[in-house]
């Protein structure tokens, strides 16, 4: 990679997509699936064993440092739990070596000549020491890489403890077994990495294993599993233990609803029923004025006939009274008329006599 391809990917992983307004780079998220999860949580086994015998090529999803640091901007924010992606992706990769791991041990154990428990336990601990002399002498590189030579030194001490070790196990090993079979290469699988490693393989050879690019990244692979294992346990307790608070509210809330909603419902019923006795009492006082208007009303009626058939019959004797004078006066009138016409022929009877007695 050139110089301007270097601080093009550092300015990448530092400002993200948008630090040069590139709007064809920004059409892709850090969210979008097709971008590598692991990738995002800097663990991708296709950038970590780059390089190495087990190089497993590029990957299928998308590799960006900008949209790294996109994710590390947003993950500030909101979290988005892309921790759960990575572990399963790491959790299948490490199932798959952990399965050629005990494929290996059973060719070994098919092609190697078999030995009794007692020299097998013998050959183990021979490989142990191996082990921890090669992780011994990659740690003291590293440290004298970094500048910390006394550290470096202190670690090359022990590294000589432990080569005493493994000489006095070399030789209760070669003592329990024919010199023939001890020539033989014993081979062992690398629990780590499923590399093969010889029984007089020398240190050189042990710590360019174990300090190797291959066997360092399967121990970050795994330690990163493990990481990620922990944090994805702690955010699902969280989330569950938020997901319950929020349970509980929402049923204190829909308890508390409940209650204010039946507490309504009996202010309503109550209030229904006030009002359904208010309009029975009005109903029952309105059927008592109309009853008593109707006793006045016949009361009056009741009244108004008995005083228009008394006065019916003050009339008629009165008009009884008026026609018995009528008919006293009538009768009055023709005597007086009849005693005057009796006076008046008296008197023309006389007048008559008078002028006849007078013409004679």
């Amino acid at each position: 990679m050139s110089a301007q391809a270097q601080m093009r990917a550092l300015l990448d992983q530092l400002m993200g997509t948008a630090r040069d307004g590139d709007e064809t780079r920004q059409r892709v998220k850090f969210t979008d699936d097709r971008v590598c999860k692991s990738h995002l949580l800097d663990c991708c086994p296709h950038d970590i064993l780059a390089g190495t015998r087990m190089d497993l090529g590029e990957c299928t999803k998308i590799h960006d440092l900008a949209l790294r640091a996109d994710y590390e901007i947003a993950s500030k924010e909101k979290d988005p739990f892309f921790e759960m992606d990575a572990m399963n992706h790491l959790e299948s990769f490490i199932a798959e070596c952990d399965r050629r791991t005990e494929l290996a041990k059973k060719r070994l154990a098919e092609t190697q000549e078999e030995i009794s428990a007692e020299v097998a336990a013998k050959a183990e601990k021979v490989h142990e020491l191996n082990e921890d002399i090669g992780k011994l002498l990659a740690k003291a590189e590293q440290l004298g890489a970094e500048g910390n030579v006394d550290e470096s030194q202190k670690i090359l001490m022990e590294v000589e403890k432990v080569r005493a070790k493994k000489k006095e196990a070399e030789e209760e090993y070669r003592n329990s077994m024919p010199a023939s079979s001890f020539q033989q290469q014993k081979l062992r699988v690398c629990e780590v990495c499923s590399a093969y490693l010889g029984l007089h393989d020398n240190d050189r050879r042990l710590a360019d294993h174990f300090g190797g690019k291959l066997h360092l990244g399967f121990i970050q692979i795994r330690e990163k599993l493990d990481q990620l294992q922990k944090t994805v346990a702690e955010k699902q307790e969280k989330r569950n233990l938020d997901r319950m608070r929020r349970r509980e509210e929402r049923e204190r809330d829909d308890h508390v609803g409940q209650r204010s909603r039946s507490r309504e419902r009996r202010r309503r019923r109550s209030r229904s029923t006030s009002r359904e006795r208010r309009k029975s009492r009005s109903k029952s006082r309105e059927r008592e004025r109309h009853r008593r208007h109707r006793s006045r009303s016949r009361s009056h009626s009741r009244g108004h006939r008995r005083g228009s058939r008394d006065g019916s019959t003050k009339h008629k004797s009165s008009r009884d009274r008026s026609s018995r004078e009528k008919s006293r006066e009538k009768k009055e009138k023709s005597s007086s008329e009849r005693r005057h016409e009796s006076t008046n022929g008296k008197s023309r009877s006389k007048r008559s006599e008078e002028r006849e007695a007078g013409e004679i």
